[in-house]
């Protein structure tokens, strides 16, 4: 069959590509405004997001709520600019929006430990325990938190490593926060000679402490013999400083102890075990 049969079948070409052409016009109009709305949306979600974040600093908000925040605005918005793009498009985005639902509901059940990780991460903006800057231990990990995503949290270790942590595992563990009060107790156990004298030796600790400038005058530093082991008689020393200068009081209280125990003439005794031997007569 060739083309001039093509009009006894009320075939009309002039008609399939003035259609053509008005559809097609009207499609890349169409893609052209969507992929607008697409960037321009995105500018605006930056702007509105920074615009946010200033407001949240300018109210001195916590910095953990601020990221966490910020984050989730960022991307609910961005789902709102994708949908408007795709009904500028023609599609139904009242379809889009059900398979949308039902594709998230599809998802989740498969990343079932991802949304735990979402709502352990809401439980930590909610009730703190805590924040960006804090010394932590939780879910085996001591770090300072630097960051509060939406999923993890992250750490830097006292050796400068980073850590990523999931919050899930974290809210389902103990979680120890060395920051949360201003103050820490410093606890040593300094053992001596059942030889050594008792009063000396305290009178040596107490002379120690008041030395160190940077331990707090209330509460009160508590030296007292804890125990009669069975190489030494153990003193507990209990001073409390700043929460900052807990690990510079520990390390030099130490090497003063030490020092001035050498020069005091107050012994550091070793493990020892007494043996006796017994001689049997054949």
């Amino acid at each position: 069959m060739d083309q001039s049969t093509l009009p006894e079948l009320g075939f009309d070409w002039n008609q399939v590509l003035e259609l053509i052409q008005t559809k097609g016009v009207d499609f890349a109009i169409n893609l052209a405004i969507a992929i607008a709305i697409f960037y321009a949306g995105k500018m605006v979600i930056s702007l509105v997001v920074r615009g946010l974040r200033k407001v949240m600093r300018r109210q001195e908000v916590d910095k953990t709520l601020e990221t966490f925040v910020c984050n989730l605005v960022r991307i609910v918005l961005l789902v709102v600019v994708i949908i408007a793009a795709i009904g500028q498009l023609g599609i139904e985005t009242t379809s889009f929006i059900a398979i949308f639902g039902a594709a998230g509901l599809a998802v989740g059940l498969a990343l079932q430990g991802s949304l735990s990780n979402f709502a352990a991460g809401v439980l930590i903006v909610l009730f703190r325990p805590y924040r960006v800057g804090d010394f932590v231990e939780a879910a085996g990990i001591s770090g300072v938190v630097e960051q509060v995503q939406i999923l993890t949290t992250v750490l830097k270790t006292g050796d400068n490593k980073q850590i990523i942590v999931p919050n899930g595992q974290i809210m389902d563990s103990i979680i120890t926060n060395y920051s949360a009060n201003d103050t820490r107790r410093v606890d040593m156990v300094i053992g001596v000679s059942y030889d050594d004298d008792l009063d000396k030796v305290r009178a040596t600790l107490e002379e120690l402490v008041a030395a160190e400038e940077r331990i707090l005058d209330e509460p009160a530093c508590t030296i007292a013999v804890s125990a009669l082991a069975d190489s030494s008689v153990n003193f507990v020393v209990r001073p409390w400083v700043k929460t900052s200068d807990y690990w510079g009081v520990m390390f030099d209280l130490t090497e003063a102890i030490k020092k001035r125990f050498d020069k005091e003439g107050i012994s550091f005794p070793f493990p020892q075990q007494d043996v006796h031997l017994h001689t049997v007569k054949e």
